[in-house]
């Protein structure tokens, strides 16, 4: 009987959007290297080699912006409902995971829309406490996950199916 109430109804792993993967990243950053050398050897030739040496900081700030993407695309957010509990647990890149937990027949979900861009915040609101998840995903993946999880909510609120 215990396991009926901690089985989840609902559980989502939300990441940050990464268009491209790291090995695609690694190839972008090799063929605009490349790019950059194939530029910078005329000037190199006609004595302007400062240029090259600019250009070969442009190919380094690339590297060094897909290494800081890679490493924010590492925090998540944990997304779980039973019947007898919603627990998300928020993981950074760095520092304490932090883990909310709310009563599904207490809970409301609030959503801000905005009549052009779509959704723009999903928020957990319960006893005056209020707290965002999912800002790092696109209005159309927050109106999906905000479907979801209202129907886990409402089907939480029944209680767990004893049949």
């Amino acid at each position: 009987m215990a396991d009926t109430y901690d089985q989840p109804i609902y559980a989502v792993r939300l990441r940050p959007h990464r268009s491209l993967t790291r090995g695609q990243a690694k190839t972008l950053v090799a063929i605009v290297s490349a790019a950059i050398c194939a530029i910078s050897l005329p000037f190199f030739v006609l004595g302007a080699w400062p240029v090259v040496g600019f250009l070969g900081l442009d190919a380094v700030a690339i590297w060094l912006a897909f290494e800081i993407s890679f490493r924010a695309a590492r925090a998540y957010e944990d997304l779980r409902v039973t019947p007898l509990e919603l627990q998300l647990d928020k993981v950074p890149v760095r520092g304490q995971t932090r883990e909310f937990r709310f009563n599904p027949a207490w809970v409301r979900l609030d959503r801000s829309e905005h009549e052009e861009f779509g959704l723009q915040k999903l928020a957990l609101v319960s006893h005056g406490r209020s707290v965002e998840f999912g800002s790092f995903l696109g209005p159309d993946q927050k109106a999906e996950v905000a479907g979801d999880l209202t129907l886990a909510l409402a089907r939480a609120r029944r209680g767990p199916d004893l049949s």
